[in-house]
């Protein structure tokens, strides 16, 4: 309402009664420091569920004031109060008439619609607004500065509502709501805290203030001919219990039903000692929101000795209004002890408006320091019955929380809490706000409910419409591959794979779905799928069963039930017969397993070479004798022909281990040469999707399918290249003709569609590479409905018991061409394979060599020439009587000539040796000297 609005209403009032002009000398008029009395206003409708309970309460709050020895100890507070008579127009005379007074604030109102009508008045005299019923979101201190919010806004309860909607997985609510101010903002709000959850509301009910029972009837009889079983009521507290008497006599507080109440339904209950038995059993199962106040012994004083004079209850309103009362007393104690004066002054915009003599509205006079107690308001903080008074920025009181009701039998009982901190919680908001914030949703709880019909189950939250409209689903209307769906003579309209699965899914559903099919396309040429999703999206149709794939683009505009059939692009080429290759035996080894394996046929060789040359005389004789001894045996032992015996444990070790290699190495070359042999060559110049971008070649595709669109923008190949094509006819002739002859050099699309053309061709194609997509089809149906969560748990149910399978084979069983269409790319056996072989080889032959090596070391040490020993002379020294010799440097030459000798030879010098040395001894210990 702008200001020539208030005007107007200025100027009925004015008809209406004279006002007496108070302080008519001079403009400004003052009072002391320190006043002995300040003007507090209140305005609310006394005979209402809020006001019987809050006009108590601002009472005994206003009392309290007055009789603090430490709050505004020499002032007394002087409660004014009028009746706002649930009307706005009422309700901003009332307010013109206690501006009269030279209030220095006012308390109230209750309601938002007149709220907002007496804040442009309280805005124009610079008199703070504090409303301790007023929760409508749209009331905020940028539009209206002086209006200060002392209850909790509608829109931290609306969100609460969302958490509540999220923690039990509904999708869609109904909102009933009544159309004022008050109810459309809040309903608002909701809305928004829902979209944020993924959620919505589906249908937005409103009546008028004061609907008579039928209107209501006829509000509630439209909505239960809707999907949606989830109701939130969002009405007046005099007026919302008429909602569920209609609601009763039309049967919908019964099982299945979802009910949940705004707060005003606990100020209704807590309104009354005894809440009626009657209305208690109209509202058997609804969940509701209470203002949480704190637990506090100053609250249970507080409700205990207004119980002793009044016999109704308090709700949290009535708490909120005593708060208030004591935040102004708080704030106007620290305003006037700081030294601040309480003056009103004229208006000048007022006393120069043009009236008649009986319009004396320049009688009006400003709080000159209404913006500086306003200010004090806002920082004022303090505890009170409700918690802690303070306000954040924006100027809602912080730490806002609900407590979280169910009605059952004939009480209220508290199922859990809600909390911004928090969210839901058993916890009390007093705890949880001393610890860190969890609003995760796994940690979400809230004690078991009982629903509507007495049950604790969960209720869907959903039905199908009582309307009598059956669900509309979209058939493609295929022109090839009707295995998979196509158009039907029988009463159903449509058949096929697709078709079998949905009905199949449909038949688990706990609940009935009527569903007329209705064909898309016109059977000449397959339909857009892209276009068929988004006709679902629109609303055209309900749902699209058939084989419409799961792609990003398409999970945008609708929801997608689980996949039914794992799906995935590959390519399809024609083949031909790979001529011989005169080469084709070196293919079992790759080049690095060639090379590796004749060195190591060699090492071996030498090895043995070496630790049987001393022993064996086949490893003696001239060098070159020698050499052709160390070729043959490696090569032989290829095939295990070798004609060389091993005398010696370690060269029998190695060759038993070599052996062990051979063996492998000679299975796995004929294995794989087999195989090359065998297997029927097929050969084609795109051997996977990296060819196929590379070439220029045209590509087929199937018409209608996603396959077009992902070609030209995620893989970027030219629009031009791609061609599409039918069905099983136009692929088997353009792939005849190649893309030399007016054809296709490949053709992509889904799995399931090629194995279809595979058996129409007899596997006369091939598929190569692998698949570079993975999807799947599934069924559409639009955003957010039930359908598709629940049809998912069908699908996963046909999954396990093996149906989806049955399914699949009564339509789409193929023959395998695993045999013909077997991948003929290169399979070399690589040095990976067979490395760890190669390291055990070589680990023995060191292991050998190193024996052998310290062995002949240890032999050379002790060995001396025949031609030395005549020449020496043994000296009867300790080392000589002990048998040793003295030790003599190692050279080269002679190692390589001792390695030369025959192991034999050797052991007849030692044997010389010692005898000679035993004679020498003992003629030396004969001789007189």
């Amino acid at each position: 309402m702008n200001r020539l609005h208030i005007l107007w209403v200025f100027s009925i009032w004015m008809m209406m009664a004279t006002m007496a002009v108070k302080g008519k000398t001079g403009n400004t008029t003052s009072s002391s420091r320190m006043p002995s009395v300040v003007n507090v206003g209140a305005l609310f409708t006394i005979n209402s569920v809020i006001g019987r309970s809050v006009k108590p309460a601002v009472a005994a709050a206003i009392a309290d004031v007055n009789s603090s020895p430490t709050i505004l100890p020499a002032t007394r507070l002087n409660l004014i109060l009028h009746d706002t008579n649930c009307s706005g127009f009422l309700g901003t005379i009332g307010a013109l008439q206690l501006m009269e007074n030279d209030v220095v604030a006012a308390i109230g109102p209750q309601s938002s619609g007149i709220a907002h009508v007496i804040s442009h008045v309280v805005n124009e005299l610079h008199v703070p607004l504090l409303s301790f019923g007023a929760t409508d979101p749209t009331l905020s201190s940028l539009q209206y500065p002086y209006f200060i919010r002392t209850t909790q806004n509608d829109f931290h309860q609306m969100s609460a509502i969302a958490d509540l909607v999220l923690h039990f997985d509904w999708k869609e609510v109904i909102a009933v709501f009544v159309d004022d101010d008050y109810g459309r903002n809040g309903v608002s709000a909701l809305a928004d805290a829902l979209a944020k959850k993924r959620a919505k509301i589906s249908y937005k009910a409103s009546f008028t203030p004061g609907a008579s029972n039928a209107d209501i009837a006829d509000v509630l009889t439209s909505v239960n001919l809707m999907e949606s079983r989830v109701y939130v009521v969002h009405v007046n507290p005099d007026s919302g219990i008429e909602v569920f008497n209609v609601a009763k006599k039309l049967g919908m507080l019964t099982s299945g039903y979802v009910w949940i109440a705004t707060d005003w339904l606990p100020a209704v209950l807590d309104s009354s000692e005894l809440p009626d038995s009657d209305t208690m059993e109209l509202i058997q199962g609804v969940v509701s929101l209470r203002q949480h106040t704190s637990n506090s012994d100053n609250k249970k004083a507080f409700t205990s000795k207004l119980k002793d004079k009044e016999t109704s209850g308090f709700n949290s309103y009535a708490f909120y209004a005593y708060d208030s009362v004591w935040l102004l007393a708080h704030a106007l104690d620290k305003f006037l002890k700081s030294g601040g004066t309480i003056t009103f002054s004229y208006d000048s915009k007022l006393k120069q408006t043009k009236t008649s003599h009986d319009l004396q509205l320049a009688a009006l006079r400003i709080f000159n320091e209404g913006n500086k107690l306003l200010e004090t308001i806002t920082a004022t903080s303090f505890v009170g019955l409700t918690g802690e008074v303070k306000f954040d920025e924006d100027r809602n009181l912080v730490h806002p929380a609900y407590d979280v009701i169910n009605i059952g039998g004939t009480g209220i009982r508290t199922v859990g809490y809600w909390s911004n901190h928090s969210g839901l919680s058993v916890d009390s908001p007093d705890k949880l706000y001393g610890k860190p914030s969890n609003r995760s949703d796994s940690d979400q709880r809230l004690y078991s409910v009982i629903w509507p019909g007495g049950t604790s189950d969960k209720p869907r939250g959903w039905v199908f419409p009582n309307n009598g409209k059956p669900l509309r689903v979209a058939v493609p209307y295929r022109y090839s591959y009707k295995e998979v769906v196509t158009k039907d003579k029988s009463t159903q309209g449509v058949r096929g794979y697709c078709i079998d699965v949905f009905e199949a899914a449909v038949n688990l559903l706990p609940y009935p779905v009527p569903r007329k099919y209705i064909l898309y396309g016109d059977g000449k040429r397959n339909p857009s799928y892209s276009s068929l999703v988004n006709a679902v999206a629109e609303n055209k149709y309900d749902a699209a069963v058939g084989d419409v794939t799961i792609i990003t683009n398409r999970t945008r505009v609708v929801d997608f039930t689980q996949p039914y059939m794992e799906s995935g692009l590959v390519i399809v080429v024609a083949v031909k017969e790979a001529k011989p290759k005169p080469w084709a035996f070196l293919k079992p080894f790759t080049i690095e397993m060639w090379l590796v394996t004749g060195g190591f046929f060699l090492f071996i060789g030498c090895v043995v070479w070496i630790l049987e040359h001393r022993l064996n005389h086949e490893f003696r004789g001239p060098p070159s004798q020698q050499v052709m001894t160390i070729f043959w045996f490696s090569f032989s032992t290829m095939f295990f022909s070798h004609r060389e015996n091993t005398v010696s444990s370690l060269g029998r070790l190695v060759l038993i281990l070599w052996l062990f290699v051979v063996l492998i190495i000679n299975s796995s070359y004929t294995a794989s040469l087999t195989s090359i042999l065998t297997v029927q060559q097929l050969t084609s110049r795109i051997e996977g999707i990296d060819g196929l971008k590379a070439s220029n070649d045209p590509i087929g595709v199937q018409d209608g399918t996603f396959a077009y669109n992902y070609m030209i923008r995620e893989l970027n190949i030219d629009e031009s290249r791609i061609k599409p094509l039918r069905g099983e006819e136009e692929y088997a002739k353009a792939l005849r003709l190649g893309p030399h002859g007016g054809g296709v050099a490949a053709i992509v699309d889904e799995l399931p569609y090629v194995e279809l053309f595979m058996r129409y061709t007899k596997c006369e194609f091939r598929i190569v590479g692998e698949e570079f997509t993975k999807s799947g089809w599934g069924f559409a149906f639009q955003r957010d409905s039930p359908l598709a969560v629940d049809l998912s748990t069908a699908i996963l149910q046909l999954s396990e018991n093996g149906d989806l399978q049955r399914i699949h084979d009564k339509w789409l069983s193929a023959a395998s061409c695993s045999s013909q269409t077997a991948d003929a790319e290169d399979s070399s056996l690589s040095l990976s394979n067979f490395w760890g072989l190669f390291v055990i080889c070589g680990v023995a032959c060191f292991i050998s060599l190193s024996i052998f090596f310290c062995r002949m070391l240890c032999q050379y040490r002790r060995f001396i020439p025949d031609e030395e020993e005549t020449h020496e002379i043994v000296e009867p020294d300790a080392e000589t009587r002990g048998g040793r010799r003295p030790s003599r440097a190692i050279s080269f030459k002679d190692l390589i000539d001792f390695y030369d000798k025959k192991e034999a030879e050797i052991k007849d010098m030692y044997r010389r040796n010692n005898r000679q040395t035993t004679r020498q001894l003992d003629e030396h210990s004969s001789s007189p000297y």
